[in-house]
């Protein structure tokens, strides 16, 4: 009976000790894929936080760069007007210009011909003044005689006569040529004073050309600048979103790498644990854990079905679920992971643009999801953020480039699109 009671709790302890071998099995095989586990989150979390603040980072800077140009595309627009109105304005000053040049070449031959009359009055005046001295050499010579003695000295009547009507006669004439030469000073200085007139006047006309003409520089010069200034501002605006936009590709890329080591270490964290297990099976009698879902998603809504395809059209890189009363309903995300974008694209009036109101998750494992044109504030979750399968993210909307109600959903792996239909249930 002894004997008998011996063996029993023998064998009651060699049970015992082989409960606690598999309890200490466990506990090895729970700790081992915590080391691993612990060992990937050491390696990725930092470098992965901070690529997904310089994603959020990169994505404001390409949102305000875009921003931008459509800023400067509006006041290009804007400019291109004032450009328009200075080229009017260009126009009429070069019109002008013409006017005074004719005015210039007129007042010219004005000048000209008031320089002829001149000429000729001084030298029809020279004549005259020539001949009065002349006759009054003459009278010089002539001494004492008198008109009387003229006439005293007729032999007849008819010398007398004719001397008379001679000295009225040489008298006349010294009276018309006395007054013709006053009349030549008197158009002289007419002359001169029509000539001095044009002068000024061509004077004021210059200086309205050359006005007009500074005019004309200055308003081109301001046309070259605001032209220039704008097409500058442009460029390097288009240079910094080219920059932005690489650099989101090197993040993504870099993303996409860490997704796909990620993938990795779980799957060697995972064949560690199975491998594990399955000893422990051997040795202990334990059962195998369960294989995940084939997709490991679930659709982001319930209740509706794709309406739109892959490629449904020309660049629809996802699929479209619609229906009847969709506006609103409750957008879910189709996998557990952490929020890489949340955010809305917009343009620089306000309006909505792209995808609207979107979401971008990284489920750590190669793959992301994206769910678009959310309506307007709806969106619960923002960039870093991790969300569980079937949490709540936004609510349907028909925001950005979308004809009615529906949320457009994508799947991309290591930063691609593909059809996402081989990954819904």
């Amino acid at each position: 009976m002894k004997k008998q009671q011996k063996i029993i709790n023998q064998t009651n302890i060699k049970e015992t000790i082989n409960q606690m071998k598999k309890i200490i099995l466990k506990i090895l095989v729970v700790c081992i894929v915590a080391i691993i586990i612990g060992q990937y989150n050491i390696a990725f979390a930092a470098s992965k936080t901070q690529l997904n603040a310089d994603s959020s980072e990169t994505d404001k800077k390409i949102q305000e760069a875009k921003d931008e140009l459509d800023n400067i595309g509006a006041e290009k627009s804007e400019t291109l007007k004032q450009v328009e109105n200075l080229m009017a304005q260009i126009s009429g000053y070069e019109t002008d210009i013409d006017s005074l040049n004719d005015k210039i070449s007129d007042i010219n031959s004005q000048i000209e011909d008031a320089q002829n009359k001149l000429n000729q009055k001084q030298d029809d005046y020279d004549k005259q003044q020539e001949l009065l001295n002349k006759r009054l050499v003459a009278t010089y010579e002539a001494g004492e005689t008198s008109y009387l003695d003229v006439l005293l000295s007729s032999k007849s009547l008819s010398d007398l006569i004719s001397s008379y009507y001679m000295i009225n006669e040489v008298a006349e004439n010294d009276k018309n040529l006395m007054k013709e030469i006053k009349n030549e000073q008197e158009e002289i200085e007419k002359a001169k004073q029509t000539l001095e007139t044009s002068k000024q006047e061509l004077n004021s006309v210059k200086s309205q050309k050359e006005a007009k003409t500074t005019e004309l520089k200055n308003t081109k010069a301001q046309k070259d600048s605001y032209v220039s200034k704008l097409s500058a501002d442009e460029k390097n605006t288009q240079a910094e979103l080219e920059q932005f936009e690489k650099d989101k590709k090197e993040i993504t890329a870099q993303l996409a790498a860490i997704a796909k080591q990620e993938a990795a270490a779980k799957q060697k964290a995972n064949t560690s644990s199975t491998n594990n297990t399955n000893s422990s099976k051997s040795n202990s009698g334990t059962t195998t854990i369960s294989n995940p879902s084939a997709s490991g998603y679930i659709r982001p809504i319930s209740g509706y079905g794709i309406t739109c395809g892959w490629m449904g059209y020309s660049g629809h890189t996802g699929v479209d679920f619609t229906g009847g009363g969709i506006s609103g309903k409750p957008v879910l995300a189709a996998k557990s992971g952490t929020v890489v974008t949340s955010t809305a694209l917009k343009n620089s009036n306000g309006s909505y643009r792209s995808y609207g109101e979107y979401i971008v998750i990284n489920h750590h494992d190669g793959t992301m999801t994206l769910y678009a044109h959310g309506a307007p504030g709806s969106r619960l979750v923002s960039a870093g953020q991790s969300v569980s399968q079937g949490q709540q993210i936004m609510s349907v909307g028909t925001t950005g480039n979308s004809t009615g109600y529906h949320l457009h959903f994508e799947v991309r792996v290591n930063g691609s699109p593909v059809n996402p239909a081989p990954y819904l249930p």
